[in-house]
C-alpha cells in the first residue's frame, strides 16, 4: 500500500471508529464517498458490489433484479426485512408498511445512493439505527437510470457542486424517466412500474438535486397535499408526513423548506402546485399514496447533500416505525375513499389544477443578489453573494380544481389498440375481455381544432384539441377490452384515458393516427354530388350559404367548399377524429 493511501486509510478508520461508543467496522464498509473526502460517487459496478455485501452478510437483506436497461445492465433493488418478507405476498402477511426509496432517476443527482449506503451500514453493520427496521419493510433502488449513471463525466451538470464525476440526467435513449411514469416509453420505467405494482409501497421516496435560485436551505421537498389526494391522505400528509420530513432534516442541523418554485423572481413569492402524474410525486398520488421528492440544493457541497438526504429518509423511517398501523390504515381508507367518491357517489374526478392568488407569508433564508453588467450578454445579469439575508415573501400554497370529469360505468377499448392495452396492463389496471358481442349506451368523443407541437417533448409530438361528446347506442364485438374504473387505480385509469388529462394517451400522441384522413376526393367526382346535395337538401343549402357569407376564407377556397359536402356523405371516414376509447353510460 502506498504511503499516501496508508495515511488515508488510517485517517478513515480513526474517523469511523467511534471511541466513545466503540462502534467499529471492517474496511469493506467504508464507502467510496468517504474515501474520496466526501466528493466522489462510485460507478454502477462498484455501487452494486457495495450493496451486495449487505445481501451476502445479513439474512434480513435480499438483492433482486427487476429489469434490464437498453444497454444491457441489470436493474437492482434490495429488500430489508427483519421478518425475511422478501416477496409482496410475505410482506402483506407480515403487515408492516413498505417504505420505498428510489435513487438516481436523474443519474447525475445521485446523493440518495450514498445516503442509503451509509444508512444501511448504520442499520445493519453498526446497528446504531437498527430500530429503524423494527416495524417496516425497507426497499431501495440504488440507481434507477443505470445507463445514464454510466455516462459518467466531470461535466454532467454545469450548475451542480459535485460529485466529482457524475452521471447524466436522461437514459441512453435520451428519455427523462421522471416524465415517463404514465406513458411508460422507457424500458426502465416499464420495469419500475411492474415492481411498483407488485409491492404498492406505503410511502414512496424519490431523491433528487434541484437547480435554479441560490439560497441557504440545504434541502427542499415536494409533497402533494392538495386536491389530487384523498382527503384522509391529505390530512395525514399535512399533520404527520411533512412534519416528519422537516424534523428529520432539522434534527440533524440542516435547513429545509418547500421546493422553491417561482416565476419571475424569488421576491415575488414561491408557489405550491399539484404534481403531474408523469412525475414520481403525482404518480404516487394517483395511486392514493404519500410521496416525497427530496431535492437537495445543487450548490451545496456534496457531503451536505448526502447527509441531508439521509436525514430526511431517517425522519420518515422514524415516523413509519412509530405509527406503522396508522400508515397502513390510512392507505386502505384512501383506496376505499376514491372508489366511494367517484364510482359509487359519482362525484366528478379532478383532473386539472391551478394555483390561487391567495397566499401566506414565509421568512425565506436567501442570499443577497446583485445585478452586474455583462459584456457577454450585453445586459445586466444576477449574481448571488455570500451575504445571508432573511426576506419575507409570499407563499402561494393554495390550489384549486380547474377541470374534472365524470366517471363512466365502464371504458371500452377495441382489441386492436394493443399498445394502449399493454401499458394499462403494466400499470396493473384490472381489465376484462368480452367473450361475446354486447350492446351499450355510450358516450363518444369526437375531436376538433386539432394541432400538434412544433417540436418533440420526451420523444413525442403532443396534441392539442377540443372535442364534442356524442351519445350513441352501439354493439361492440367479442374481444373488446372492458375496464371497470371502480378500483384502487381509478386515478391512473382516468389520467390515461380521459383526453382532458395532460398525461393522457391522446395528449402524448398515442392516438395521432385517428386525426389523419386516408381517403380524399377528386374535384370532378365530388362536384356533381355536391351539386345534387345543394339542390335537394334545403337545410344543407342554407347551412352552406351561411358559411359562404360569414367566412371569407371558406368562400374563397374551392376545395373547402367541396369538402363541406364530402364530409356529409357516406364516403367520408366515419372514424375520423373519433376517440376509439368509449365511455359506457348504461
Amino acid at each position: 500500500m502506498k504511503k499516501t493511501s496508508m495515511i488515508l486509510f488510517v485517517c478513515m478508520v480513526l474517523f469511523y471508529a467511534d471511541i466513545n461508543s466503540q462502534i467499529k467496522f471492517d474496511e469493506k464498509w467504508i464507502t467510496h464517498f468517504e474515501k474520496t473526502d466526501f466528493k466522489g460517487s462510485p460507478d454502477y459496478y462498484n455501487s452494486i458490489k457495495y450493496f451486495r455485501q449487505f445481501a451476502d452478510d445479513f439474512e434480513s437483506v435480499a438483492m433482486k433484479t427487476f429489469g434490464i436497461s437498453p444497454q444491457g445492465r441489470e436493474l437492482k433493488y434490495l429488500i430489508v426485512s427483519k421478518d425475511k418478507a422478501f416477496t409482496p405476498e410475505l410482506a402483506k402477511k407480515v403487515g408492516k408498511p413498505v417504505i420505498f426509496v428510489q435513487n438516481g432517476i436523474h443519474a447525475g443527482e445521485i446523493e440518495g445512493k450514498e445516503a442509503v449506503m451509509l444508512l444501511f451500514r448504520e442499520m445493519l453493520v453498526t446497528k446504531e439505527k437498527e430500530h429503524l427496521l423494527d416495524n417496516v419493510i425497507f426497499i431501495i433502488v440504488p440507481v434507477f437510470n443505470v445507463d445514464g449513471h454510466e455516462r459518467r463525466s466531470p461535466y454532467g451538470r454545469i450548475n451542480q457542486n459535485g460529485p466529482e464525476i457524475m452521471g447524466w440526467r436522461t437514459t441512453s435513449q435520451n428519455l427523462n424517466l421522471n416524465r415517463d411514469y404514465l406513458k411508460a416509453d422507457a424500458p426502465e420505467m416499464r420495469a419500475m412500474l411492474k415492481l411498483y405494482n407488485e409491492w404498492i409501497p406505503d410511502i414512496y421516496i424519490d431523491t433528487h438535486t434541484t437547480n435554479g435560485a441560490d439560497y441557504q436551505y440545504t434541502v427542499t421537498y415536494i409533497v402533494d397535499r392538495n386536491q389530487n389526494l384523498p382527503l384522509v391522505t391529505r390530512n395525514w400528509v399535512r399533520n404527520k408526513f411533512i412534519p416528519a420530513i422537516i424534523n428529520g432534516a432539522e434534527s440533524k442541523g440542516f435547513l429545509i423548506c418547500p421546493y422553491v418554485a417561482f416565476d419571475d423572481n424569488l421576491e415575488s413569492g414561491i408557489y405550491d402546485f399539484v404534481s403531474s402524474p408523469k412525475l414520481s410525486t403525482g404518480f404516487a398520488s394517483a395511486h392514493n399514496r404519500p410521496e416525497v421528492t427530496i431535492e437537495t440544493h445543487m450548490l451545496k457541497p456534496y457531503k451536505e447533500r448526502v447527509y441531508s438526504t439521509k436525514a430526511v429518509i431517517e425522519g420518515i423511517l422514524e415516523l413509519a416505525n412509530n405509527e406503522p398501523e396508522e400508515i397502513i390504515n390510512i392507505n386502505k381508507q384512501a383506496d376505499e375513499e376514491v372508489i366511494k367518491n367517484y364510482s359509487i357517489d359519482k362525484k366528478y374526478f379532478p383532473i386539472l389544477f391551478g394555483a390561487l392568488d391567495e397566499h401566506d407569508f414565509m421568512e425565506f433564508k436567501g442570499f443577497r443578489k446583485d445585478s452586474v453588467y455583462s459584456e457577454i450578454t450585453g445586459t445586466k445579469v444576477e449574481k448571488y453573494s455570500d451575504e445571508k439575508i432573511d426576506i419575507k415573501i409570499p407563499y402561494f400554497n393554495k390550489t384549486y380544481i380547474k377541470d374534472s370529469v365524470s366517471i363512466p360505468k365502464y371504458y371500452l377499448i377495441p382489441k386492436e389498440w394493443t399498445q394502449i392495452i399493454e401499458i394499462l396492463n403494466i400499470h396493473g389496471v384490472e381489465m376484462d375481455v368480452l367473450e361475446k358481442s354486447a350492446s351499450f349506451k355510450v358516450e363518444k368523443y369526437k375531436f376538433k381544432d386539432v394541432s400538434f407541437a412544433s417540436k418533440p417533448y420526451e420523444g413525442r409530438f403532443t396534441a392539442k384539441y377540443s372535442y364534442d361528446v356524442i351519445t350513441d347506442s352501439i354493439t361492440v364485438p367479442e374481444g373488446t377490452v372492458i375496464i371497470n374504473p371502480a378500483q384502487r387505480r381509478l386515478g391512473i385509469i382516468l389520467y390515461l384515458l380521459e383526453p382532458k388529462s395532460r398525461d393522457s394517451f391522446v395528449y402524448w400522441g398515442f392516438f395521432n393516427q385517428i386525426f389523419e384522413r386516408t381517403e380524399y376526393f377528386e374535384t370532378y367526382s365530388m362536384e356533381p354530388i355536391a351539386k345534387k346535395m345543394f339542390e335537394n337538401d334545403p337545410v344543407l343549402r342554407n347551412e352552406f350559404l351561411e358559411k359562404v357569407n360569414s367566412d371569407s376564407a371558406f368562400a374563397n377556397n374551392p376545395w373547402a367548399r367541396l369538402n363541406f359536402f364530402y364530409e356529409r356523405t357516406k364516403y367520408y371516414d366515419a372514424n375520423h377524429n373519433f376517440y376509439p376509447v368509449i365511455r359506457v353510460v348504461e
